[in-house]
């Protein structure tokens, strides 16, 4: 099936984060969103259709993921598409990636162990970490030729005094792929000092680059305390659905795991619509898959020329993964705050700041590429008009 990912659909008024509460983050309404990390594109064709025949049917009662077509569709995925084998029975159910994230931090660890995550970082995960009563360890890593890179000297000297690291696997802000390299390395070093690994990787499916995502259970023959969170919802575009899932090959945690969300929060029943969302996206969207991934392939090409010729104080090269641009401003002569300034008032355009991501993330912006191509010239042009005004006024 050929899909249309230029198609421009209007999603004001539909109660959308992104369109419709768009002042909540950025203290002004009508502006033009690139911010949270959803898409602009319709779903694939089959979970459409299956939407409607489970809406037809007319009856929505309590409904069971603990079976073959759930957990089968997850492990079938992760094998055809990252040779990755696993497990049924380490598949579990779950709510929102972060809720398992959250969920894994309390049971591998106590309050008042040290937890090590990069920085910068998918904001949430400092917060998960703080709020579960756990001492943050941040990790800067390092800016190298445009990229980020792990100093492992100093992450072996953090992870000697912690309990768990959380991986975001591809990186959220940076759009790294982390190399089998990297991923060894990494494993090495926490299993030298009993650290857990949490691994989110729900952008595990948007490679812009030539390096491919590894999953973290990949490597689980060198080390046996590795956890996997993951969702479709980023890839195909149905967080409102509810439901990721989460992958635990330890048994007594995945026991504790179930024990919490059985006795303790009472999820006994799956979101109908998001278990079949699932089901159906990994086994009859491969498609879909592909031609969004070439998509947004050619928008990051398309932000990088534009980039380079208009406003060449900004410095950007397309990503290994994910649909977010992560731009560097560091030579641009203006504050963050002057920047989101005229973003804001004079382009009239929603760009999130790095340093939302972090301290190390300071001058940098995350843009939103997920969305026709016709939303993101509108919004370069208005980035550029922003830039221009600024320039000018402080000639």
């Amino acid at each position: 099936m050929k899909y249309n990912f230029d198609e421009v659909n209007n999603r004001l008024g539909t109660y959308c984060t992104q369109w419709d509460y768009i002042e909540d983050r950025f203290g002004e309404k009508d502006l033009l969103p690139f911010s949270i990390s959803d898409t602009d594109f319709k779903i694939p064709k089959p979970i459409t259709e299956k939407i409607l025949a489970v809406a037809q049917h007319e009856i929505y009662g309590y409904t069971r993921w603990n079976h073959h077509d759930f957990k089968g569709a997850i492990t079938g995925f992760f094998q055809r598409r990252f040779a990755t084998a696993m497990e049924e029975d380490w598949v579990l159910y779950s709510p929102s990636v972060m809720y398992s994230v959250s969920l894994l931090i309390r049971l591998l660890s106590k309050p008042g162990d040290a937890v090590v995550t990069f920085n910068p970082m998918y904001d949430s995960f400092f917060t998960v970490i703080e709020d579960n009563e756990r001492v943050l360890i941040s990790h800067d890593l390092i800016h190298e030729d445009g990229s980020f890179v792990i100093d492992f000297e100093k992450l072996e000297t953090q992870l000697a005094q912690a309990k768990l690291f959380l991986l975001c696997s591809p990186h959220n802000p940076t759009g790294r792929v982390w190399s089998e390299e990297e991923l060894r390395k990494l494993i090495a070093l926490c299993r030298r000092y009993g650290v857990k690994i949490i691994s989110d990787e729900i952008h595990m499916d948007i490679q812009i680059g030539a390096r491919r995502h590894s999953p973290i259970l990949k490597f689980l023959d060198q080390y046996d305390e590795l956890y996997l969170a993951s969702s479709c919802s980023k890839t195909l575009n149905v967080p409102g659905l509810i439901g990721s899932y989460v992958i635990i090959p330890n048994k007594e945690i995945r026991d504790g795991f179930l024990f919490q969300t059985r006795k303790k929060d009472f999820l006994n029943s799956v979101s109908i619509l998001g278990m079949y969302a699932t089901m159906v996206g990994y086994t009859q969207c491969d498609d879909y898959i592909d031609q969004m991934v070439e998509y947004l392939r050619d928008n990051m090409h398309y932000v990088e020329t534009f980039l380079a010729k208009e406003l060449p104080d900004f410095h950007f090269k397309a990503p290994d993964a994910t649909y977010l641009a992560w731009i560097d401003g560091r030579d641009v002569p203006f504050t963050s705050e002057q920047i989101q300034e005229a973003l804001v008032h004079v382009g009239k355009v929603a760009i999130m700041k790095g340093e939302t991501y972090g301290t190390n993330g300071e001058k940098y912006l995350r843009l939103n590429c997920g969305c026709p191509r016709a939303k993101l010239e509108d919004g370069l042009q208005r980035f550029k008009k922003a830039m221009n005004w600024l320039y000018a006024k402080n000639k």
